[in-house]
């Protein structure tokens, strides 16, 4: 039945009737009413509302707990490189995306790599060292601010391995990276870049950061020589494997140190890895020698 558009005729009610109230038993029963159909309106929109994020509640937690399963699962069942002898065979590493790279000699001091190239996220280091632990903390935070969501698009990029320390030379030099987060000398400044490796699926379309102190760049592809060792890192340990691995490469017969390299440090796991399962590698890109 259609309404109509127009108002109800005016009735003239006496003024006796116009002024005279209900009884106070009758207000009282309509406000009862009133009050207890509100009640009821409200109370079945209070339960959709409930139901409704509850719904969403639940959803969410089995989301998150899936999501949770899944990431703990690629540090509960890591995955193992090929080893070399026994200190090799008991490292392990998160089963997370890594440079990619192909073995093309391996002895029992080192191998030779031939890394594809990628994508890095980089920051400089403050102090003077690159594995004090105040000064990485810091810059791991201002990486990992940007890959979890500081970045143009807000978006939480995948974490990778692993992360990098990289001395290098402070003359213009194009500095080159591996697999996680690098942290990089400045040897005449005495400063340092630690670097996150980017997730290949990005390509170079990878949001940029909103912190100024991070850049992006990519790293080409590259031969280097590696050894890898358990244990925390230390600048001292680094210095004397560095020196240890330039020694054994000048007997190599293939493969020399290439001028101007300098090392980086790879370390693959999260804090709370015990330290003869942790595995880090020292590198020093490699050319092959002129016949």
């Amino acid at each position: 039945m259609s309404r109509s558009i127009y108002p109800s005729p005016v009735t003239l009610v006496p003024k006796s009737m116009a002024t005279e109230r209900p009884p106070s038993s009758v207000v009282a029963t309509r406000r009862t009413t009133a009050a207890n159909n509100m009640s009821a309106l409200e109370a079945r929109v209070s339960l959709i509302f409930a139901l409704a994020s509850q719904t969403t509640s639940v959803s969410q937690r089995r989301r998150f707990l899936a999501d949770l399963a899944t990431e703990t699962a690629k540090y509960v069942f890591p995955k193992r490189f090929e080893s070399r002898n026994l200190e090799e065979a008991l490292m392990s590493v998160p089963d997370l995306e890594t440079v990619r790279f192909k073995v093309l000699t391996r002895n029992d001091q080192y191998e030779i790599r031939e890394l594809e190239p990628y994508f890095v996220a980089e920051t400089t280091m403050p102090g003077k060292y690159g594995f004090d632990l105040n000064g990485a903390s810091q810059s791991f935070n201002v990486l990992a601010e940007y890959l979890f969501g500081k970045n143009t698009l807000n978006e939480t990029m995948e974490m990778t391995t692993p992360v990098l320390t990289r001395k290098i030379q402070s003359e213009g030099v194009a500095m080159d990276m591996t697999t996680p987060v690098i942290t990089k000398k400045l040897e005449d400044e005495d400063k340092w870049k630690m670097s996150f490796v980017m997730p290949s699926k990005y390509g170079s379309k990878l949001p940029l950061p909103k912190n100024s102190a991070v850049t992006i760049k990519e790293v080409p592809g590259r031969t280097v020589a590696v050894v890898a060792f358990s244990g925390f890192v230390s600048d001292e340990d680094v210095i004397r494997r560095e020196s240890r691995l330039r020694n054994s490469l000048k007997n190599d017969s293939q493969y020399k140190v290439k001028s101007g390299a300098s090392v980086e440090v790879a370390q693959y796991n999260p804090p709370f890895t015990l330290p003869f399962t942790r595995r880090n590698e020292i590198s020093l890109e490699v050319e092959r020698k002129q016949e």
